[in-house]
């Protein structure tokens, strides 16, 4: 912790369905800049309290809807700790407090073991689909912990809890209200079960509360907000804006989630560090590490965003959480997106008066109430996803590796038994 006060770091990426391959082995990128701002606070260069990982896109399509996806979070599991571990100036060790993952969308949560690993209680996770018929090629997954006040030398019983939300939003620049849409699906349909009696969550109260029942909330990801440039300005005078911070100031006032949210239409009340310092983050050329593909406009598509107890929502530019560190790691080259990490410094655990709960929670937005419906939602979503998954499978591995040629050699094949049992005459 620096100066009392928990340190988080989260980082969000699409991979580009790459699977194994979408994650380089070396992650000192991600891992460095937290380190060295932690020296600079400090005087002492510390390894973040809490480190969280999403990744959309992880892994192909057919393969997340069928749920073939535990070799792979395997893997990354695997991968992320060691180099946490190996990067830790003090050889600190992480544990992995939770994951999440549903089709593509992959959350991974660890906490360090000498620290606030040791003061985790009820941890909880959850997902959602947004895309047709509730699928989870969009969609979101989340993570709900409660960490003891203990941790930081508070010894009076209080907690507070701690969500992260990993999404992946509708894509393309004219599809705002679809976005829009999908952030109010997620917040009524990806509910956590309350606890019976404040120790232990269950689902058989049939009591269930949407992402905003915390004390933290992070949410981040892919949420693909575009930059919706006036119709007088070309695309090579954007890029050129895009390559200055001068200009990026500019473009931020034609940034989608910048104004919906402003609007308080999408994703209410949470801050945002300053993104506009950094270059889009979408959508680059393979193999290149900047070189914008003319194809799209250049967006800041990949985000992270945050809220705590005491925020006041009339006020977004403040925030008691604190970001030290916003920044896209630009050496990733396997995707058209580049990674998007973020620092954040805590607040330290509030004293809790007489008679008020034990655990501080922000108050959801009126407009988000639970959707009566959201568990047959979720699996309508699940199987039908499972079903067009399976069947996708199957003509790509009679494809060898492309489901188009294994669906005209399927035909085919139905053709030729078709003529072979027409009678001869």
């Amino acid at each position: 912790m620096l100066e009392n006060k928990i340190t988080v770091q989260i980082g969000t990426y699409n991979a580009n369905l790459q699977g194994h391959e979408g994650l380089p082995q070396n992650l000192v990128d991600w891992l460095q800049p937290s380190l060295t701002v932690s020296q600079f606070l400090g005087n002492t260069r510390t390894a973040p309290d809490i480190v969280a990982i999403g990744f959309q896109e992880l892994l192909p399509l057919q393969l997340g809807l069928t749920g073939l996806s535990k070799a792979v979070m395997k893997s990354r599991d695997d991968l992320i700790r060691s180099q946490l571990e190996s990067h830790a100036p003090n050889k600190e060790k992480y544990v992995l407090i939770a994951k999440a993952v549903y089709v593509g969308i992959a959350l991974l949560v660890y906490g360090r073991d000498d620290g606030i690993a040791k003061h985790v209680s009820q941890v909880q996770t959850q997902w959602t689909g947004c895309g047709p018929g509730w699928m989870g090629n969009k969609g979101a997954v989340g993570v709900r912990f409660k960490v003891s006040a203990a941790l930081t030398g508070q010894d009076d019983g209080t907690s507070e809890t701690y969500t992260f939300i990993n999404a992946h939003l509708t894509a393309h620049l004219n599809k705002l209200e679809n976005r829009i849409e999908d952030y109010q699906h997620i917040v009524q349909t990806l509910l956590f079960p309350e606890p019976l009696d404040g120790s232990s969550p269950s689902s058989t109260t049939g009591q269930y509360s949407n992402i905003y029942n915390t004390t933290h909330l992070f949410f981040f990801g892919d949420l693909n907000f575009r930059i919706q440039a006036p119709v007088d300005m070309t695309r090579d005078q954007l890029e050129a804006k895009v390559r200055t911070e001068v200009g990026r100031n500019e473009l931020r006032a034609y940034d989608q989630l910048s104004i919906t949210r402003n609007e308080g239409k999408v994703l209410t009340n949470l801050r945002e560090g300053d993104f506009w310092k950094f270059q889009c983050t979408y959508k680059y050329k393979l193999g290149h590490v900047d070189l914008y593909d003319t194809k799209r406009v250049p967006s800041w598509t990949d985000r992270i965003l945050f809220m705590t107890v005491g925020d006041d929502p009339s006020d977004l530019s403040r925030s008691g959480i604190t970001p030290l560190v916003y920044t896209p790691v630009p050496s990733y080259v396997a995707s058209d997106h580049k990674p998007v990490m973020a620092l954040l410094q805590i607040p330290s655990p509030r004293a809790i008066e007489s008679g008020l709960a034990a655990t501080p929670l922000l108050t959801s937005p009126p407009q988000y109430t639970n959707d009566p419906m959201w568990a047959q939602k979720r699996y309508i979503g699940k199987v039908l996803g499972w079903v067009i998954g399976w069947v996708w499978t199957l003509f790509w591995f009679v494809g060898a590796g492309n489901a188009v040629v294994g669906v005209c050699g399927s035909l085919m094949g139905m053709m030729g038994f078709a003529w072979w049992k027409t009678p001869r005459v």
